[in-house]
């Protein structure tokens, strides 16, 4: 095995495993999917069709336990409601720079913790994952931050004897750019799952929904999932 990817199920990292298997075979790619307590499977069940899609290794964890004493609104036995309005009114509202309800406490620290060790143990020589740009703007997830990507690559790097690297593909893009460049590498974005609530069909009003949305029409096409 070469390269670990994370692998949600939704349209960045979908595109991350794209990108992938552009320079690595399907045989030298594991995709590692993390169960951390979320309320709905939806993004479990398109993250095991976009595996199988690829036919690469599919790994699934359960890591709920690290957030067991959280209330963001996307875990199950949260108090709160999902906020449904964009990214950007969100952090118009707490005066533009902070984290949101929908942060879940360092999330990618732990989930590239895990890969970290997998990727060790299998020598793979890299990790990526999906942070892109507008996840990262005023710092709304800071664990999608280049701050964050630079800190966690040495760490992985220094952790794994200098063996194994974190790659963050995306990280300056935006949302529009990460689906630009899927749309190029044909990625299978009809499998993949966005929005925060687990219905039959997502909901279209919360931030996931709004900024999928806008990206697939700065696209000029109709996003396929729909």
């Amino acid at each position: 095995m070469k390269c670990v990817v994370l692998l949600s199920g939704g349209v960045d990292s979908t595109t991350c495993l794209a990108i992938g298997l552009t320079k690595y075979k399907k045989e030298e790619v594991l995709a590692l999917t993390a169960y951390y307590g979320q309320k709905h499977v939806k993004e479990l069940e398109a993250a095991r069709q976009v595996a199988a899609y690829y036919g690469v290794q599919h790994q699934e964890v359960n890591l709920s336990q690290a957030f067991s004493l959280s209330d963001c609104p996307l875990l199950q036995g949260s108090s709160q409601e999902i906020t449904h309005e964009s990214y950007a009114r969100q952090l118009e509202k707490i005066g533009g720079e902070g984290t949101l309800s929908t942060y879940v406490p360092f999330r990618n620290g732990l989930f590239l913790s895990y890969a970290a060790a997998v990727a060790i143990s299998v020598q793979a020589e890299v990790i990526y994952y999906g942070a892109h740009a507008d996840d990262a703007a005023g710092r709304a997830y800071p664990d999608c931050t280049p701050e964050f990507e630079e800190a966690m690559n040495r760490a992985v790097y220094e952790g794994s004897g200098r063996l194994c690297h974190l790659e963050a593909p995306l990280l300056h893009w935006n949302k529009a750019g990460v689906v630009k460049e899927g749309l190029r590498l044909h990625a299978p974005y009809e499998l993949t799952w966005s929005c925060y609530e687990g219905n039959e069909k997502p909901c279209g009003t919360c931030g996931t929904c709004i900024d999928r949305a806008r990206a697939f029409a700065a696209n000029g096409v109709k996003d396929p999932a729909l």
